[in-house]
């Protein structure tokens, strides 16, 4: 096959898994593009095909062989014809290939960048000489994107893999995601999302400081850029000095994204965090009572190695007298090669899912008394989507992150089209989303 009769073929991705990954893809199928492949939405309409994995926890393994075989399945009948696997599933497990014969290759993360030699070994086509590219196919709406500022993790907690699967905390060069933003400003992204496994240590790496502050300033000056919104703050290095700034700079969400995972000091002690319950209990306080505008959302981890019901109820306690803004929770997944793996006092699946749901009926109680406080309050809202099946328009507020918060849902006015930013009157809320009409 020649290089012009490969350009013709049509390439599909599945992204799984968190937003970091999903960048990871997007950065890839921005390679393709500018080789001359046409990336395309439906699977059944391409003739490579991408399975962007995820492998943090079970649950997530188990939605990535489910994939993988349901793509093997295209494979096998002709409807598609490579397969690629790519994502923190092949890092994690090595010698998978012969559990998916009909896989054509399996990517280690370090060859995300070589996705268009991948493709030319697999269609014996001589391999072309790629030019390093920041240009990305967003898999998501355009009105927000998600910036990678850095990968891996320093941290060690117990429960996580992603050290070993990603490596050392690693920065990105603070001049390739100024480039980066701009490129995605260009594209019609009205809002950025700054994530990596610790958001707060960036820099520190690369430039012997702490630089978030200072990347946040130098992505501010970007005329067109409406939004900066910063995910995965691990609450040890939340200072006044990065709340003041999100408080007064007018670009910055008022929002913040940290994960505590519990508040018993000898559960948060085994996990390895380095916070205690006086500190969290004093950061929560800080910021509700010295920056009320800010939104604080987090997730804990249920049933985690030694865990009782005593324990658990004290966690209760904490989330109804915190009335944290938005929370997501998880029961603890036993992962091999963890320190918590070989812990004792392991909780029963049993029990796991016992807490979890009561704990998310405590929070949903919360989420709707303070959702109903909202009512009849008017927001800048950022149009994400149409939703053809409502025939409404979906978008969200700075104080509401995409896809993992409620939505704003309302009818359009004539007017409104994606990523415009429109005044919106909340008048409900049905559990899910808002409702809302344009002003």
């Amino acid at each position: 096959m020649t290089k012009n009769e490969l350009m013709m073929k049509k390439l599909s991705a599945i992204s799984l898994g968190c937003d970091k990954n999903k960048v990871g893809l997007e950065k890839m199928l921005g390679l393709v593009q500018e080789y001359g492949i046409e990336v395309v939405a439906d699977a059944t309409e391409a003739d490579i095909v991408i399975v962007n994995t995820c492998a943090f926890i079970l649950p997530a393994e188990e939605e990535a062989v489910e994939t993988i075989i349901e793509m093997e399945d295209l494979r096998e009948k002709g409807v598609i014809e490579k397969l690629i696997v790519s994502g923190c599933f092949p890092e994690r497990h090595e010698g998978i290939n012969a559990s998916f014969p009909n896989v054509d290759k399996f990517m280690k993360l370090r060859e995300n960048d070589n996705i268009i030699n991948i493709i030319e070994e697999l269609y014996g086509v001589e391999k072309s000489k790629v030019k390093p590219s920041l240009n990305r196919v967003l898999t998501s709406p355009k009105s927000y994107a998600y910036l990678r500022i850095a990968d891996g993790c320093n941290n060690v907690c117990s429960f996580c893999t992603i050290p070993r699967i990603r490596g050392r905390y690693k920065s990105v060069p603070m001049e390739e995601l100024v480039q980066e933003a701009k490129l995605l400003v260009g594209l019609g992204v009205k809002e950025l999302i700054l994530v990596a496994q610790d958001t707060t240590r960036y820099g520190e790496d690369l430039y012997g400081k702490n630089c978030l502050i200072e990347l946040c300033e130098r992505l501010t000056k970007i005329k067109e850029l409406k939004y900066i919104r910063i995910h995965y703050l691990y609450p040890e290095k939340v200072t006044d000095e990065l709340l003041e700034y999100i408080l007064h700079n007018k670009k910055m969400c008022k929002y913040l994204d940290i994960p505590l995972q519990h508040i018993d000091n000898e559960i948060l002690k085994n996990m390895r965090r380095k916070v205690d319950e006086a500190e969290t209990r004093a950061l929560v306080e800080n910021i509700k009572t010295n920056y009320p505008e800010i939104k604080i959302r987090s997730t804990f981890i249920v049933g985690y190695p030694g865990e009782t019901g005593k324990e658990f109820k004290k966690l209760v306690r904490f989330l109804q007298e915190a009335k944290l803004d938005y929370v997501g929770f998880f029961a603890y997944s036993k992962e091999p090669n963890t320190v918590s793996y070989y812990q004792k006092g392991q909780v029963s699946n049993f029990t796991k899912k016992r807490r979890l749901k009561k704990i998310e009926r405590v929070q949903n109680d919360i989420f709707l008394e303070k959702a109903l406080n909202e009512i009849l309050r008017t927001y800048e809202v950022l149009v994400d989507r149409f939703d053809e099946t409502t025939g409404e328009y979906l978008g969200h507020t700075q104080f509401l992150s995409p896809t993992v918060d409620f939505g704003i849902r309302f009818v359009d006015n004539g007017q409104v089209k994606t990523g415009d930013i429109v005044k919106v009157k909340l008048i409900d809320f049905d559990g899910s989303d808002f409702k809302g009409e344009v002003l």
